[in-house]
């Protein structure tokens, strides 16, 4: 009796062996490893870790700068960064400025245009994804996206030789007659409603800017609705409109949040477009017919007299302010999306 018999038969017994894997068989993980070993994965893995650091580290610079550029201005201010509301006093060891009246202006002109945006960004995704005809797709989604290439001058010169003029009679109806309103009040300085140079100007402006924005998005967002979801909901029964409510609406809602997010991110940063429309300080209320400095355009009006490190300071903190608020924004919008997913 010999070893072999003792210890049963031998499994690779009457088996063949193959020829050992060539060319990318050789590189390709076996079945159930869960390793990544193949040329072209490792180098699209480096290039997407190493594209988020770099942004990340960019970022993290820029915040550096302004830190250290605007931290010795605010050591020098005399007055509370945040609740300082008078004229910004930059000249000389005892400085005076705050980013409240910045602060609103910056958000009631933001907030007006995506109250206005947002809507219309909706229904024109909507329209195109669901109800217009193909012919009509491409020339309007064409249009639309050729908002988005008008430069912000553009817009600002609009603003304030056309539109505003043409908001004159409207602001003079809204504070006749709602004037009981905090928002449409006698404003403090009527040259600047009867030039259609307001706030509520600036924020219609705004929308026009950011429409291309969240349109795009969202409607992209739209196209992507699986196809399974509305044709479950028309085998039930359903509406055109029921089925854009309960399937599609549901399933693109992260991303016309997203979208209306960049657009108020735009929104946040305009300069040039509000700096030819409000670029007047205007008093801390809720009134639409007052003029008023953003953040972008409290910096752009004094860029030219960045004569010394201390006055540069302060107006780089206002940026500062503003780059925290965008970050803000952003993480207010990212937990809206992460608890809708849920």
């Amino acid at each position: 009796m010999t070893t072999s018999s003792l210890s049963g038969p031998d499994p690779m017994d009457g088996v063949i062996p193959g020829p050992a894997p060539t060319g990318d068989n050789a590189d390709r993980p076996e079945k159930g490893s869960g390793t990544v070993t193949r040329l072209g994965d490792r180098v699209f893995r480096t290039l997407s870790v190493g594209s988020g650091v770099l942004v990340s580290l960019i970022i993290g610079l820029i915040a550096l700068f302004l830190i250290i550029q605007a931290v010795p201005a605010l050591m020098k201010n005399s007055e509370n960064f945040f609740t300082y509301t008078g004229t910004w006093v930059t000249d000389g060891d005892q400085l005076q400025f705050g980013i409240l009246n910045l602060l609103y202006a910056t958000v009631v002109v933001s907030v007006i245009a995506l109250i206005l945006a947002m809507p219309i960004a909706l229904g024109i995704s909507i329209f195109l994804t669901q109800y217009a005809p193909k012919r009509l797709i491409g020339p309007i989604t064409y249009l639309v996206d050729l908002l988005a290439a008008v430069p912000s001058i553009v817009y600002g010169l609009w603003g304030i030789l056309v539109l505003g003029p043409a908001l004159v009679p409207v602001n003079t109806w809204l504070v006749g007659n709602l004037s009981f309103l905090p928002f449409f009040t006698e404003p403090t300085q009527v040259a600047n409603m009867s030039t259609g140079g307001t706030m509520l100007t600036g924020g219609v402006v705004l929308a026009v800017m950011i429409l291309p924005i969240i349109t795009a998005v969202t409607r992209e967002v739209f196209v992507q609705t699986p196809m399974g979801h509305r044709e479950a909901a028309l085998a039930l029964g359903a509406t055109k409109w029921e089925v854009v409510r309960v399937a599609v609406l549901p399933f693109g809602f992260s991303g016309y949040i997203s979208g209306s997010m960049l657009g108020l991110g735009r929104a946040l940063g305009e300069t040039m477009a509000l700096l030819l429309i409000i670029s007047t300080a205007g008093p801390l209320d809720f009134n639409l017919m007052e003029s008023g400095e953003t953040f972008a355009t409290k910096i752009a009006n004094n860029a030219a007299e960045f004569d010394s490190p201390l006055k540069t300071g302060a107006y780089i903190s206002a940026g500062l302010a503003l780059f925290v608020l965008t970050f803000v924004v952003n993480a207010a919008a990212r937990s809206v999306v992460t608890r809708k997913a849920k």
